[in-house]
């Protein structure tokens, strides 16, 4: 092969490599990350939804539901402008899978889902915002959400109030009831003093979205679904918990999406991007304030201290 061929063949060979580079990076209007909500038996189920390129052509994405962790989807087929994809049950009383089916309605997604009982529900997302990191924050003053003395300020998730003061001390001796503070938030610095007794399973929902984890794992690998983890999605990068029923503490920062968290004077997380809603989130509204969520349905847990400093607008 001379000289002329020779480029040829490279030019070509780089030109159509171009093109496959292209068709990867091509836009897909269901690609992102969607803030769902699926109407069941009468509720408003807070869900999410992320739709996403592997290689060339394929899409695959992540879901999480009401409860449980960010489950992988292995493809999301299109079909004439509809799509639909399926998930093996997590913690559902069942061996069927959930079966979605979706369109695009202007910028937002509609769609059913077939539940493991074979009931079908409707659902509906709209994209998730971004929600901008400020550099440099300035913070205003502590706020003891926890005065010590009783549940002022804070409110029970259901009938069941299993919450009490004793000695200073919040307790939820037994499952029973979430706690959710009543004032809402945006970006903060929070600091908590908590005890969990051995074998427990507790956590803390932030903006009501987020729940890092509050769990009895003393001497295990960390995992993003163990202490110290955003359930699902952020691994720390190390296990940091104490002994159970030792005092504990975590230092949170949360400034739009961005994340750091310090367990028992330790960094696990430092300045990450959490993607979405966890399992359990009060709503999906992620472009809103929240409010802070303990988690009391999953065994006892005790808190001493519960402060937060708003960042200061």
């Amino acid at each position: 092969m001379n000289n002329t061929l020779k480029l040829c063949a490279i030019i070509l060979t780089l030109v159509t490599l171009g093109s496959s580079n292209v068709k990867a990076q091509e836009a897909n209007p269901l690609e992102g990350k969607w803030d769902m909500v699926i109407q069941q038996d009468g509720a408003a189920l807070p869900s999410w939804l992320e739709i996403k390129h592997s290689g060339l052509s394929t899409l695959v994405g992540y879901f999480v539901y009401a409860n449980g962790s960010a489950r992988p989807i292995s493809e999301v087929k299109e079909n004439e402008g509809a799509f639909s994809f399926s998930i093996p049950p997590q913690w559902e009383d069942a061996d069927t899978d959930l079966e979605f089916e979706g369109k695009m309605k202007g910028d937002n997604l509609e769609g059913t889902l077939i539940y493991t009982d074979g009931k079908t529900y409707n659902w509906t997302a709209t994209p998730a915002p971004k929600l901008a990191y400020t550099d440099n924050p300035k913070w205003g003053k502590p706020i003891q959400l926890f005065n010590g003395q009783d549940l002022k300020g804070w409110k029970p998730s259901g009938e069941k109030n299993q919450w009490i003061v004793e000695d200073g001390v919040l307790k939820s001796p037994e499952s029973g009831s979430n706690l959710i503070t009543e004032e809402k938030f945006e970006d903060f610095k929070l600091h908590v003093e908590f005890k969990v007794p051995p074998g427990s399973n507790s956590g803390i929902y932030l903006r009501g979205r987020y729940e890092v984890q509050i769990t009895d794992d003393h001497g295990s690998e960390p995992s993003n679904v163990l202490f110290g983890g955003v359930y699902g999605f952020l691994t720390p990068n190390e296990m940091a918990a104490n002994p159970a029923s030792d005092w504990q503490t975590y230092d949170i920062t949360l400034i739009g999406r961005r994340v750091t968290i310090v367990a028992n004077g330790k960094t696990i997380i430092s300045e990450q991007n959490i993607p979405g809603i966890t399992g359990g989130a009060l709503d999906s509204n992620e472009g809103e304030p929240g409010a802070f969520m303990i988690q009391g349905d999953h065994g006892p847990i005790s808190f001493r201290k519960f402060v937060v400093t708003p960042r200061a607008k």
